[in-house]
């Protein structure tokens, strides 16, 4: 179907049409990039809702950190000549805990300011 065709299907379309052809591209531009106040607090609650859901995982980073060093204190008492080995693994695995929660964090943080 042609353009011209649809345009005399709908007179409304018709008329939207030629009033878009009157004004100058930079105003089209802006009309079509206006916001409703509507639109606009959804958008702001679905960043809300999306930081919030990040943040979760530095719960589960904590509950990690305390997985790693409850294993440390087990695997002491059981073998208490692997002090050393043992604790260079309990500080890798922290390590590995701690980052993935600051990922997280990081990502709650890009969603608030960045988007």
């Amino acid at each position: 179907m042609s353009a011209i065709a649809r345009l005399s299907v709908s007179p409304r379309l018709a008329m939207a049409a030629w009033r878009n052809t009157a004004r100058p591209a930079t105003v089209q531009a802006t009309s079509l990039l206006h916001t409703t106040t509507a639109k606009q607090d959804i958008d702001s609650a679905a960043k809300f809702i999306g930081a919030g859901a990040a943040t979760v995982g530095v719960a589960g980073s904590g509950a990690g950190i305390g997985s790693v060093f409850g294993s440390l204190i087990i695997g002491y008492a059981r073998n208490p000549s692997l002090k050393q080995q043992l604790f260079s693994y309990a500080i890798l695995g922290f390590a590995l805990s701690e980052a993935m929660g600051l990922f997280c964090l990081m990502m709650a943080f890009l969603l608030l300011f960045a988007f």
